[in-house]
């Protein structure tokens, strides 16, 4: 009988642990969340080619905008201009991605999981 009281006990321990552990991945779950939210609100910016284009990207990885100063613009050499675009937009998605590394892992405490940033 004290064998089955035993088990019984150990069983409610493994359901418990199991039980908090469900609670705390739904916790962090809910905190992932909101800071998805929050982070899409956040911006990065990136200049390049001396500040002839600057895009921002926010923390969804969205393209919001591409600013273009005048003078980058020359018909005789529209590649320049496409290489600046291309450059700005990886580097401002660079940045988004550190940012929301850094959010995650500070959510995480530096615990990479994998496939979550």
């Amino acid at each position: 009988m004290s064998l089955m009281v035993g088990l019984s006990c150990e069983e409610n321990t493994v359901k418990g642990g199991m039980g908090n552990l469900v609670k705390q991945a739904q916790q962090m779950q809910q905190r992932m969340l909101k800071l998805q939210e929050e982070l899409a609100q956040r911006t990065v910016e990136a200049s390049v080619g001396g500040g002839m284009v600057t895009v921002t990207v926010n923390g969804k990885h969205e393209v919001l905008r591409v600013k273009i100063e005048p003078q980058a613009v020359d018909p005789d050499d529209v590649e320049m201009l496409e290489d600046l675009i291309v450059a700005g937009v990886n580097e401002a998605l660079r940045k988004a991605q550190e940012m929301v590394g850094e959010e995650m892992s500070k959510l995480t405490g530096g615990i990479k999981i994998p496939g979550l940033f």
